[in-house]
């Protein structure tokens, strides 16, 4: 303490002074850095999306992007990795705001090597605007990875060791360095994972009165080598205070190797065993993946008026060399023969993308957004299949194709929205013109072949708020969207998976339209409830097709889709050290159509609980159990049995609180087990698929760094949510 004047004294006698006129004079110190900590929350709801923040859960430690939208509420991820929403198949998922254009098996092996750790937010919109891409039946997720703007050096790094029945580790590092115009971050992160696929199938043949014709059994086995690099490097340079000019350079490879062992059974009518087939499958792969993004903001003047652009060419490479080899026995396992069948299969995918957005707001609230995209895919996929006999090679032409597919789609957009006292309004239009071909090219057994369309496609959208008073906020929206099919799905040739099960492309397969209306009303802001229909036409979907004992799996267009759910999101805190989210939803489908001469008429009812609880303790210590389950419910011709999961979690805040460690079991109970039954043609299939689910996980966090001082924060302009992301297309 400081004496600023001489000591006063009173008494009984004289209890008053005057201490006249005292003045303070203005004194001015930069304070050290204010860090403002503020507890997340795991679900946040805005109008036309829901935002997941993977850092807000300790299970979500050590985990991988995959993982994390297992647990998303409303999503849905299948034995294959694909994945829902809202019960619909056919999600758009977009890395930073741009489309993946990966298949769904690509894009899943690449979302498993994706660190949780790496991820800021998830966002999930089931009925996007006109600025968005019309592509994705059921809606967009947008994966959107760390971009520290604060000033100075920073960042943060995870480690992570995990052990289910096999080892897993999980690192990644994001640094971040900003100082007067320029801004530089990357992230880097390192993934191996030794996983397991078990899958037993049982396929009953029969004849037209129903009775047995044959039985076909098979028990499955595959190690899984997973190795994984991500990368990403960028830099964003302020030119003038309304300029910013940026590039992104992203990278990624991973070799992995597949040992598998199936032993296939088949039986006569009465279950006797009248033959044996057992099949081992090597396959060594490599993933390589590369892009880089050009991007341009101008913020045009103080009103808000801004034009921003993105220029993108992403390159995904892919070879995967196989050797199969298949032997047969009598029932007694005396051998009859065997053989060999090699398979290389090179993939090349090359895309080109241009867009430019503009926002214009005008008086009385009203702001109008307009755009224009350019994107061109060139695929170039070989199967090139080889008999080995005594060390000779000799062609496969059944099974070996090459396969070209090129696409081009054109879109614009224009978008308004305004603001009326305690309404919202929002309405948009997005015309997209798509041109595609297909070469099929042919060998010494099977001809060229060819296809080519073009289409051209309105996607409206309307959105309307009313914020009723503090309490009750109400929400309506409508949307059209479309699912255009796979690349691979338009291949018309035959993939060989194992001896008795092929997949196939479909080169007639159309494009799906879905039709989306959804209301929601939120209660202060802890219950938020949602009511949506929507209605596909042209549905395709995975199809199961009978060829003697060979099943034949390709996409298949079969009609009309009616889809009905009814959700319920809780965030309480029923105590101080307790936050609890709950989510409901009942969710009605229904299939209507034509498959193979058979009329389809499937429905069915299933319901989903997802509980999370959050316990804070005192001296940095907090826990978390939470998990979901989901009753039976159908996919197409497919019919899931109920699943569910259960997790818990520990953490420890460290180093004044800059660290955390954390400790998590993920499937407690061993529940996450896909498992269904299928019924076409003249077959009924029942199957059961296993992997390494339940894994428990060492996790430690660490955020570095220290900002320099005395340095001002640059105005965000109007569009701040575009500052923070990686530029790039929406």
């Amino acid at each position: 303490s400081r004496v600023y004047s001489k000591p006063i004294v009173l008494s009984a006698a004289a209890s008053s002074f005057n201490t006249g006129i005292i003045q303070l004079l203005p004194h001015s110190k930069n304070m050290e850095a204010v860090v403002v900590t503020a507890k997340k929350q795991f679900i946040e709801r805005k109008i036309d999306k829901t935002i997941l923040n993977p850092d807000a859960l300790i299970s979500n430690a050590g985990t991988t992007a995959l993982e994390v939208l297992e647990k998303a509420p409303g999503v849905t991820v299948d034995k294959d990795g694909s994945i829902s929403l809202k019960g619909k198949q056919g999600v758009m998922v977009m890395l930073d705001g741009k489309p993946s254009y990966m298949t769904p098996a690509d894009l899943a092996n690449y979302l498993r090597s994706m660190a949780s750790s790496t991820i800021d937010q998830i966002e999930i919109m089931t009925n996007p605007s006109a600025k968005y891409d019309a592509s994705g039946n059921s809606g967009i997720i947008n994966i959107k990875t760390k971009k520290n703007k604060q000033k100075g050096f920073n960042g943060s790094t995870s480690l992570s060791y995990g052990q289910g029945v096999y080892a897993k580790t999980n690192n990644s590092i994001n640094l971040n360095y900003r100082k007067n115009k320029v801004n530089l971050f990357s992230t880097f992160s390192g993934n191996y994972r030794e996983d397991y696929q078990g899958l037993d199938i049982k396929r009953r043949y029969k004849n037209p009165d129903g009775s047995t014709k044959a039985i076909f059994e098979q028990t499955s086995f595959q190690k899984k080598y997973r190795n994984s690099y991500n990368g990403k490097i960028g830099m964003d340079y302020y030119a003038t205070k309304n300029t910013t000019v940026g590039i992104v350079l992203t990278g990624y490879t991973s070799p992995n190797s597949d040992r598998s062992f199936n032993t296939s059974f088949l039986k006569n009518s009465v279950g006797a065993v009248d033959s044996i087939v057992t099949a081992l499958g090597d396959e060594d792969a490599s993933w390589k993946n590369a892009g880089v993004n050009i991007n341009f903001r101008q913020t045009l003047d103080s009103n808000g008026r801004e034009l921003t652009a993105d220029i993108d060419y992403l390159n995904y490479v892919s070879n995967r060399d196989q050797l199969f080899t298949n032997s047969s026995y009598q029932p007694d396992w005396t051998k009859k023969n065997s053989d060999q069948l090699i398979g290389v299969l090179p993939s090349d995918i090359k895309i080109y993308s241009a867009k430019v957005d503009y926002v214009h707001p005008f008086k009385k609230g009203l702001k109008m957004e307009a755009g224009l995209k350019y994107s061109y895919v060139n695929t170039d996929n070989t199967a090139g299949y080889f008999n080995l006999a005594n060390g000779v090679k000799t062609p496969d032409y059944e099974k070996t194709n090459q396969f070209q597919y090129k696409e081009n789609i054109n879109a614009a957009y224009i978008n308004f929205n305004r603001t009326i006292k305690k309404w919202g309004f929002q309405t948009g239009l997005r015309v997209e013109n798509t041109t595609y071909e297909g070469d099929q090219f042919g060998n010494p057994q099977r001809t060229d072949s060819s296809f080519k369309k073009s289409y051209t496609s309105a996607f409206p959208t309307a959105y309307v708020s009313y914020n009723a008073n503090e309490k009750n906020q109400f929400g309506l929206s409508v949307g059209r969207r479309i699912n255009r099919p796979d690349y691979e799905d338009l291949n018309p040739f035959l993939f060989f998976l194992d001896k008795y099960t092929y997949g196939s492309g479909n080169p007639f397969l159309k494009p799906m339209f879905s039709n989306t209306i959804e209301a929601s009303h939120t209660y202060k802001q802890w219950l938020t409830t949602t009511l949506n229909y929507s209605k596909t036409k042209d549905l395709f979907n995975e199809t199961f097709e009978e060829k003697g004992f060979a099943t034949i799996v390709k996409q298949g267009n079969y009609g009309t889709m009616n889809n009905a759910s009814l959700s319920m999101n809780a965030q309480l805190k029923p105590v101080k050290m307790w936050s609890l989210m709950i989510y409901t939803e009942a969710r009605y489908q229904e299939f209507k159509g034509f498959l193979y001469g058979d009329i389809v008429d499937v429905s069915a009812t299933n319901y989903l609980v997802n509980i999370n609880n959050q316990i804070t303790f005192k001296k940095g210590w907090s826990a978390e159990l939470s998990g979901f389950y989901r009753t039976k419910g159908i996919e197409g011709q497919i019919q899931i049995q109920n699943m569910g999961q259960l997790n818990a979690g520990v953490q420890k805040q460290v180093f004044k609180q800059k660290g955390s460690l954390k400790l998590t079991v993920r499937d407690i109970l061993f529940t996450m087990v896909p498992q269904g039954n299928i019924n076409f043609q003249n077959t009924e299939a029942y199957f059961k698929n296993t992997r390494d689910s339940r894994v428990a996980t060492l996790s430690f966090n660490y955020r570095f760094g220290k900002p320099i001082k005395g340095l001002k924060n640059r105005k965000s302009g109007g569009a701040g949510d575009e500052q923070n992301r990686v530029k790039g297309g929406n």
